[in-house]
């Protein structure tokens, strides 16, 4: 009789191994994937590419969906978290700096939120894809539900390191004191890298993706500079706190040989205009003396005339 009913699960038994397996395999393959498209596009990337996904034995796997929960077709729970810019859900950070992230709606019992919860229950790894503007993506892994708060509607969310995390090994599921400690600080690391990619990506969304010295258009020479060092304490991340310079003007700008009036003109050094070099100081420096700023199209993203001249006090000390 027992042999009988061992018979009659072993299909149902088998089914489930598979689906393990494959749910391994493809949490594999994502991360994989991802690796690769941050190689080549940088670790910001777009929505289009992330929707489209990739291929798993002859299957599409997209990675997001309009819902924030996502479970692809081939899975029977969610594999990646997303917050959308201006999203009407409010993640916020814990004080022992774990993200907290919002249920899909107000019901506990949601699909979506029950998935996430089995999530929890069998230490399985995430994506999470922060929205850093409109179309655009910080793609963090893995990332794990280390709780659940259902008065609050909130899980909350832990980011580990892959290259110490091995997704087939069951020891790591046994989260010791020093697991909770490292994915505390990493969690708290990649907050700090979220900020930057945010305030680089609106900087340059609102210069149009160009110096605002010389124009250049070259996105992978460009940066966001902080008008006030984001070391000071009145330093803000925000697009009135930054220009978007190439590497060239930035580094210029941060070491006071070019600095901004606050009525946005461009002044040099007077000792290097005085030098006497080759073309790049001649055309890349000097004769930017007394241009003006090119600035956002939106009067609202123009740099702030205070932290403008905070700055150019700075600038005229050096001078």
């Amino acid at each position: 009789m027992l042999y009988l009913d061992f018979e009659a699960s072993f299909p149902q038994l088998f089914g489930e191994l598979i689906f393990m397996i494959n749910d391994i395999a493809i949490r594999v393959a994502t991360f994989n994937w991802l690796q690769d498209q941050v190689e080549i596009h940088g670790d910001v990337l777009p929505r289009d590419l992330l929707q489209k996904g990739f291929q798993f034995k002859g299957q599409r796997v997209p990675l997001v969906s309009p819902q924030g929960i996502f479970k692809p077709r081939l899975m029977d729970l969610p594999l990646t978290i997303t917050t959308t810019p201006n999203s009407p859900y409010q993640d916020q950070y814990s004080e022992d700096g774990f993200l907290l992230y919002k249920y899909r709606g107000t019901d506990p019992s949601h699909p979506d939120n029950v998935g996430l919860r089995k999530v929890m229950e069998q230490e399985k790894p995430l994506v999470y894809f922060h929205g850093i503007v409109p179309g655009k993506y910080l793609a963090v892994w893995p990332v794990f539900i280390i709780g659940d708060d259902p008065q609050n509607l909130t899980f909350t969310i832990a980011v580990d390191d892959m290259s110490l995390y091995d997704i087939q090994s069951e020891s790591d599921r046994k989260v010791s004191e020093d697991v909770i400690g490292r994915r505390a600080y990493i969690t708290t690391t990649t907050k700090v890298r979220l900020h930057q990619r945010e305030f680089r990506e609106k900087v340059l969304r609102a210069y149009r993706s160009q110096c605002a010295f010389c124009r250049l258009k070259h996105r992978e020479l460009l940066d966001a500079a902080h008008i006030i060092p984001d070391r000071e304490v009145k330093s803000e991340v925000t697009v009135n706190n930054g220009l978007s310079l190439c590497k060239l003007h930035h580094a210029a700008f941060d070491s006071f040989i070019l600095g901004v009036t606050p009525d946005y003109k461009i002044k040099v050094r007077e000792d290097v205009l005085e030098e006497e070099d080759g073309p790049t100081l001649k055309y890349g420096l000097q004769s930017l003396n007394g241009s003006p700023l090119i600035l956002p199209h939106q009067k609202g993203n123009y740099p702030d005339k205070d932290a403008l001249d905070w700055k150019y006090k700075q600038f005229l000390e050096k001078s």
